[in-house]
């Protein structure tokens, strides 16, 4: 049972116990209706109570459900609620720690609700492209006052329970209780108070009402329009609340289910409910049981003071673990460790953080010239100039003063993790641990496992990212791992693309439409133009049957490295970010098409954006194929959390099944046929093939 059923005394407490959030799915629904229907059929009982076990009131329903026979199973979370409200007897819910989505919507078709102070309350089905689907759009406007439920629910975001008790004449709560230690007993001494109390309140007959409903509502639409102009739920949720105050209570609970259902079948929210599952998901690895012991990091060390170590540093101090830095000098630690205070006193002034946060935490930071002074480290991640030479020093290094047992992980974005792990005598400590620029800010941490990494390594690792709130992806060793490998197909294109008559200005525009941050080439501006003219001379050596473009090689011959040096494929003013057509690029460009003898044509922002993205896509296949990534939700992670791809579409290979792989198939084939095409680049990876033909979807 996932509903357990006790009394104390005349009051039946029913309590969800399906961990680890008490979600709503069939067999809870199932059982809590089953005890409501036992405590009304008992004539010794005179209240109910619902409450949740563990850590949770309830997390809302089972979104694994969502498109499955299972969410038409009766009794359904509306059937569960009219359960409740036709009860005889009056149902309290005691509300504690997380009340959300459909747990909300359950409390209020409780006739009263007391709530612990510091739960979290929330309508957060916006965030999956969705809306309240089992009435909360109806109820908690007559519960909260329009305007309060109509900024929970378009935001989705959570609002601490003692702070929604003093809205002004608020029905949500009846009751706010001393602790959640107290709330059990509060809740039934509450219980006993109403037990005789007739007739039962029922939120459904409370009036939604607003002075200016017409004004209002309009204002409130083209503001969230604005806003979410991808997202087509938080428009639909000012419909919903527009209609609790101007429907009947059920005219608008009809109108909230056909919107909720229309809502389920968009693209959008597909893409979200992927990107929400595949998160979750990515923290598992599938030859790593969870059972898997982890070793303590309570010390970390960073060897690298520049940009990325003081990144890195940044995100352990914010999480409360201490960290020493090492460098080669004292100067270089002092300009390190100064970016980093600058950096903290920025969010100070912007009320981000508070003063004392900020000594707090540069009180747990450390620095050093010695290897010596960080062998007790449990943690030690190498953040120091891309070269293997480098690297190798830095490594034999660890290897010599490290303690046993220490992690040993290098910030690499491209280089053979199983290569540095062999500059050590325990390779098994070693990992990849590649964070993404700026480290303290960037979502994304590719966690590279060597072939002698350790199992409890990579158990370890995946903790520590989710203790400095990182989304961690594990990938395999390859030149790239999973987002450069990928990115540097998208580049070539992008590149091929300008030599074949497209602008730099209008590839950007039309990617950047698409709905990435920023298009290839303001991207590679602010890296730096230098990073992928490297990794062109590094092919044009180890690869040259690839065919590559000169065009950005001729670019970065003038010194045009980006940013960074003022010029790129844009010009730069001093001191801004502003990325200005160049007449310069513009020339050179022109002469390169003319010394290849290239008659330039016209190419769509179709065609822009499809070759960008099929790049991605068929790369993305080959690293599936070669199990460099386990799942293709960890590469969509990748994209989402690393790289600029819009959230809406869910990443690369969410959206090419959106698309159909029929179609993309289709598409890279004529891409490839195109005249002066590079066909093999466009030829479909096996995987691709295997599943148009089994008609299986990539994710």
């Amino acid at each position: 049972m996932t509903a357990r059923y006790a009394l104390h005394g005349a009051v039946a407490f029913i309590t969800l116990d399906n961990p680890p959030v008490n979600g709503l799915g069939y067999e809870t629904r199932k059982s809590l209706c089953e005890g409501i229907e036992r405590a009304n059929a008992d004539a010794a009982v005179t209240a109910i109570i619902i409450t949740g076990a563990g850590k949770a009131f309830s997390g809302g329903a089972d979104i694994r459900e969502f498109n499955t026979p299972k969410m038409a199973l009766q009794p359904d979370l509306h059937a569960c609620i009219r359960t409740v409200e036709l009860s005889a007897k009056p149902v309290i819910a005691a509300i504690h720690t997380v009340c959300m989505g459909g747990g909300l919507e359950l409390s209020l078709g409780c006739h009263y609700r007391i709530a612990a102070p510091g739960a979290q309350i929330a309508l957060p089905e916006v965030k999956l492209g969705l809306l309240p689907g089992a009435g909360g759009t109806q109820r908690l406007p007559r519960a909260l006052g329009v305007e309060n439920a109509l900024n929970m629910i378009v935001s989705g975001e959570p609002v601490k329970s003692e702070l929604l008790a003093m809205a002004p004449g608020q029905k949500l709560f009846d009751k706010l209780s001393k602790s959640v230690e107290t709330l059990a007993e509060e809740a039934l001494a509450f219980a006993n108070e109403v037990a005789d109390k007739r007739p039962l309140p029922l939120v459904r007959n409370l009036p939604a009402t607003h002075a200016e409903a017409d004004g209002y509502f309009q204002f409130a639409r083209n503001t969230v329009r604005a806003v979410a102009k991808n997202f087509p739920a938080p428009v639909k949720c000012v419909d919903c609340v527009e209609a609790a105050v101007k429907k009947p209570f059920d005219d608008g609970l009809n109108f909230e289910k056909e919107q909720f259902i229309a809502l389920m079948m968009t693209p959008e929210s597909k893409a979200l409910r992927h990107a929400f599952f595949g998160e979750r998901a990515a923290s598992k690895i599938p030859d790593v049981p969870e059972s898997t012991p982890v070793r303590e990091i309570r010390k970390v060390a960073v060897i690298g003071a520049g940009t990325m170590g003081g990144g890195i540093s940044m995100n352990f101090l914010n999480a409360g673990i201490p960290v020493t830095i090492l460098e080669m000098s004292a100067e270089a630690l002092e300009r390190g460790t100064g970016i980093m205070r600058k950096n903290y006193e920025g969010q100070v002034k912007k009320g981000k953080l508070k003063q004392e946060k900020l000594e707090q935490r540069m009180a747990l930071l450390s620095t050093t010239t010695s290897y010596e002074d960080i062998k007790d480290a449990d943690l030690v991640i190498e953040a120091v100039f891309e070269d293997m030479g480098v690297k190798e020093k830095v490594f034999k290094h660890l290897d010599a003063v490290m303690k046993p047992g220490a992690i040993l992980a290098s910030n690499t974005s491209t280089l053979d993790v199983n290569k540095i792990a062999g500059f050590t005598q325990r390779p098994q400590d070693v990992v990849g641990m590649h964070f993404f620029s700026p480290a303290n800010v960037m979502k994304l941490l590719e966690v590279v496992r060597g072939a002698a990494t350790a199992k409890d390594l990579l158990t370890t690792v995946m903790k520590v990212a989710k203790t400095i709130r990182k989304t961690a992806v594990v990938s395999g060793v390859c030149d790239g791992f999973i987002g450069n490998r990928m990115i540097e197909q998208y580049s070539r294109q992008a590149l091929q693309m300008v030599e074949e008559g497209a602008s730099p200005e209008q590839v950007d525009r039309a990617i950047e439409k698409f709905g990435f941050a920023m298009g290839p080439f303001r991207m590679s501006d602010l890296a730096g133009n230098d990073i992928g003219w490297a990794i062109r001379k590094r092919r044009y050596v180890e690869q040259p049957e690839l065919k590559y473009s000169k065009v950005g090689d001729k670019l970065c011959e003038l010194g045009r490295f980006g940013q960074k040096t003022g010029a790129g494929w844009y010009d730069y003013q001093p001191g801004k970010r502003d990325a200005l057509p160049s007449p310069v690029v513009k020339e050179l460009v022109e002469k390169h098409r003319k010394d290849a003898g290239i008659t330039p044509r016209k190419i769509g922002n179709d065609e822009i954006v499809g070759r960008l993205v099929y790049a991605l896509v068929n790369e993305a296949a080959h690293i599936l194929e070669e199990g460099i990534a386990s799942k293709a939700s960890d590469i969509d992670m990748v994209y989402l959390t690393g790289y600029g791809f819009p959230l809406w579409r869910g990443g690369p290979l969410c959206y090419a099944d959106t698309m159909g792989l029929h179609n993309v198939v289709t598409d890279m084939k004529r891409f490839g046929s195109q005249p002066g095409a590079d066909a093999a680049f466009w030829t479909p990876a096996p995987l691709l093939l295997k599943l148009l033909a089994e008609g299986k979807p990539l994710v």
